[in-house]
């Protein structure tokens, strides 16, 4: 199999002053995968897809893709963040932050092809935004806003797509949306990093599991992280989580 497209990550650790919140990471995140970064509050799975991405300082590590840094392949990488560290009161329209995607392929100041603006509509269609572009971001719903920044994702032609919570305070419509587009990237041999905070039926749709307590306790295929013993140790007791389709406690 050719490890070119694979994110390496070697001894990962990050600091905020005098607090430790990632640990000597190591792991290999595959292409053609849907993986899920899972673990308790304060595990530290936010700070680990930002170290990744050169948004937070590195203390110690690297973070290799195709035989360099990750951050030296940003064309190649989407990145949505939380809702909430997002300005919804920012006076854009849908279209507008749809057309964002567009930015890095057009440049900076460079008005956008026709490509750019039937690549940006299809994104939406796809999320079922399609008839939304005229609207105010602000004026949507929280899963209305989290499809529109997917397709601000899709609108980016990717190769990498980070998403750090995307089903909070969303419906079960929208999820079932992202997880369908999810698995389509996948399919497509794209890399797919999900930070999930919950345990319930949803983790089915991963292939691949992360569960981290600031530092690794388990990485690779989803029933082989989903053991009452890997979680209860990150979690720090008896847990219930969904393995198989049926509830495991």
């Amino acid at each position: 199999m050719n490890t070119s497209h694979f994110i390496h990550v070697e001894n990962l650790t990050v600091r905020y002053r005098d607090l430790e919140a990632l640990r000597n990471i190591s792991l290999t995140i595959a292409p053609h995968r849907v993986t899920g970064i899972i673990g308790p509050n304060g595990a530290g799975k936010s700070t680990m897809i930002k170290a990744m991405l050169g948004l937070l300082p590195i203390q110690f590590g690297m973070v290799e893709y195709g035989q360099k840094s990750l951050t030296q392949h940003r064309d190649k990488i989407a990145y949505v963040p939380q809702r909430s560290n997002i300005d919804w009161t920012y006076p854009a329209t849908v279209w507008d932050v749809v057309m964002m995607g567009r930015v890095r392929k057009t440049g900076w100041f460079r008005p956008f092809s026709k490509i750019s603006r039937v690549r940006a509509q299809n994104c939406l269609d796809r999320v079922g935004m399609g008839e939304y572009g005229d609207r105010p971001i602000g004026q949507l719903s929280g899963g209305q806003q989290q499809r529109v920044f997917l397709a601000r994702s899709l609108a980016q032609e990717a190769d990498i797509f980070f998403f750090d919570e995307p089903f909070m305070g969303v419906d079960q419509k929208t999820e079932a949306i992202i997880f369908k587009i999810f698995r389509e990237l996948a399919n497509n041999n794209k890399a797919v990093v999900v930070v999930n905070h919950d345990l319930g039926e949803s983790i089915n749709n991963f292939d691949d599991l992360i569960l981290l307590n600031k530092s690794l306790i388990a990485s690779g295929k989803r029933e082989e992280v989903l053991t009452e013993n890997n979680l209860s140790f990150a979690y720090g007791g008896k847990v219930s989580f969904y393995g198989n389709n049926e509830l495991v406690a």
